[in-house]
């Protein structure tokens, strides 16, 4: 079980550059209560963990409106109370599953936070090869709150590969949003489709 108690400060940025900055923003506030519980099962081959916990805080810096100009203002709050459950499965010396859920009620909507947040996993490991994938299912998550909210849902695919050429020198590949998911964490902002790339990683 934790209390724990938190501030942030405002940046430069929000106090001083461009419109909307505030130079009289006070620090975020944040109180935080946490219980949580772990077991491993199958001899350590089988981890589970639960946590349990509620977040209450105030002056949360957001940008409002006066007299049709924007300007930063110490005027949110936060509440949320949720629950996160984590597993992971070493199914054998190659192959590892993992996965979490959270589930988020918040009572002031927060940018950027999701409800409802699921990711299934996956590594394996053979010799000089490595590979990697997992989902995450994201649902109800706030791009926008003023001065109506808006909400999406999508899913996020992605994987990656390494081959480990010499002990100094690897090789991988990766992809990103490879279901072509049209996404937002940000109203106005999407993010990129289906990206691939690849390089090398040099360890002197």
């Amino acid at each position: 079980a934790m209390v724990s108690k938190g501030f942030r400060n405002a940046t430069i940025r929000e106090m001083y550059m461009f419109p909307p900055q505030n130079p009289d923003l006070k620090p975020e506030r944040l109180m935080n209560y946490e219980v949580s519980y772990s077991q491993n099962f199958l001899q350590n081959k089988l981890s589970l963990g639960l946590n349990i916990f509620y977040i209450n805080g105030d002056n949360i810096i957001q940008t409002s409106f006066i007299d049709g100009k924007p300007i930063n203002l110490n005027s949110g709050k936060v509440e949320n109370k949720g629950v996160e459950v984590s597993s992971k499965y070493q199914i054998s010396k190659s192959i590892n599953l993992s996965g979490n859920y959270s589930y988020l009620d918040m009572k002031h909507a927060i940018m950027g936070a999701p409800k409802h947040k699921l990711y299934i996993g996956g590594n394996f490991s053979k010799e000089r090869w490595s590979f990697s994938t997992g989902l995450q299912i994201v649902s109800d998550l706030y791009t926008a709150i003023q001065p109506e909210k808006q909400s999406m849902s999508f899913n996020l695919w992605n994987a990656r590969i390494n081959y480990k050429a010499t002990s100094l020198l690897t090789i991988f590949a990766k992809g990103e949003n490879l279901l072509g998911e049209n996404y937002e964490m940000n109203a106005g902002h999407p993010m990129p489709k289906t990206t691939v790339f690849g390089g090398l990683r040099v360890q002197l």
